[in-house]
């Protein structure tokens, strides 16, 4: 089987590993979107989604204050812990946004935080 890749050889990359921004810790809800941003039409940015959306967005803040990280990190290295045949394509604007998510890279996440991170419940709201 060629290196990276998964049992039926092929590798999965996780597009919006960052839920478009929600698992960054920079948004708490609507009011933090430009006016013209189209996330204010996705069901997961919508008001009824957003509390529970938070609760685990919350948890991904926690996860990464007890290592020293950034919730982007965390949560680009939680995708990355998922096998050697799984990537991420991380959308950023900034070159500081950019280098803090190739740093997630070099996280590796601690048994009881990837445990942590799985027992997550799955957001609200489709894609």
């Amino acid at each position: 089987m060629p290196e990276g890749r998964g049992r039926e050889g092929i590798a999965f990359i996780a597009f919006a590993p960052l839920g478009r921004g929600f698992l960054s810790g920079l948004i708490s809800g609507p009011q933090d979107l430009p006016r013209a941003d189209g996330r204010h039409r996705l069901p997961r940015f919508r008001p009824e989604a957003i509390g529970a959306n938070q609760v685990i967005a919350g948890k991904v803040r926690s996860v990464a204050e007890r290592l020293g990280a950034t919730a982007a990190q965390v949560a680009i290295a939680w995708v990355l812990a998922q096998g050697d045949h799984v990537g991420a394509i991380p959308g950023t604007k900034t070159l500081r946004h950019l280098e803090e998510n190739v740093a997630a890279g070099s996280l590796a996440l601690p048994p009881d935080a990837l445990a942590e991170l799985d027992a997550l419940p799955e957001p609200v709201g489709a894609r």
